[in-house]
């Protein structure tokens, strides 16, 4: 199954998605990833209103959005150690 499918319409998604998962300025990253979150979900609403089986990019956004909560934990958690540390030096 691939992880991507070639859908015009899926495009803006998956690219918001990608800027999310290679952003290498923390300072930037939750951002990107909201943005990220909400491509997808305006991408679900509208495969609920289309015809059609689209059940590949349903299965890619339910993994997007899995790999963005991950993501966003771990740049959560990174951000608090960071914090902790400061503190105790």
């Amino acid at each position: 199954m691939p992880l991507f499918v070639d859908s015009p319409a899926a495009k803006p998604w998956r690219e918001l998605y990608s800027a999310a998962l290679f952003e290498t300025d923390y300072a930037v990253l939750p951002e990107r990833i909201a943005e990220a979150e909400r491509a997808v979900v305006r991408r679900a609403r509208e495969l609920a209103h289309a015809s059609g089986d689209h059940i590949e990019e349903q299965e890619s956004m339910d993994d997007a959005m899995y790999t963005l909560r991950a993501l966003r934990n771990v740049q959560r958690n990174e951000h608090e150690t960071a914090q902790h540390s400061a503190r105790a030096a």
